[in-house]
């Protein structure tokens, strides 16, 4: 397990890539955020987590099987891993950040490019939502006094 690399892994390689090359400017593993996420747009208030189906368990898909030997560990280390998950993106959340999940079956060569602007989309409208400025209505009805015009005097 020590060969087994946590960082700069292919999936992620290809959502980084892709975010640059469409704009978005980020930080990787953010150390002062909880669960050190793997990418951080600050822009969008946004931590993308880039994960491996069988690392956190992804439920329902064909790359996750558990293992037939030493059952009981990664039973109990996967879960650990999905209640961790789950723990991070709630301290998350109450601090303000939204949280993205990608998947690593979901950038298989059929569904990437999908994927791909589905995440750019999210982003857009997440930043779109957020920075969203209501003005009251001014009724016409009202008139208003420009500071150029002297008051008639009655």
């Amino acid at each position: 397990m020590a060969s087994i690399r946590s960082t700069n892994t292919k999936p992620e390689m290809l959502v980084r890539k892709y975010l640059w090359s469409q704009g978005f400017r980020y930080r990787l593993n953010n150390p002062r955020l909880p669960g050190h996420p793997d990418i951080v747009l600050r822009k969008y208030r946004t931590c993308v987590f880039v994960n491996g189906c069988f690392w956190h368990g992804h439920d329902g898909c064909k790359y996750f099987r558990m293992p037939k030997t030493n059952t009981d560990f990664w039973e109990k280390k996967i879960k650990r891993n999905k209640n961790r998950d789950i723990e991070e993106q709630k301290k998350l959340a109450k601090m303000g950040w939204h949280c993205i999940t990608v998947w690593e079956c979901e950038l298989k060569q059929d569904k990437r490019a999908k994927t791909l602007a589905s995440l750019a989309f999210t982003l857009n409208h997440i930043y779109l939502q957020d920075r969203s400025i209501t003005y009251p209505k001014i009724e016409e009805e009202c008139e208003l006094e420009q500071a150029a015009e002297p008051v008639p005097t009655p």
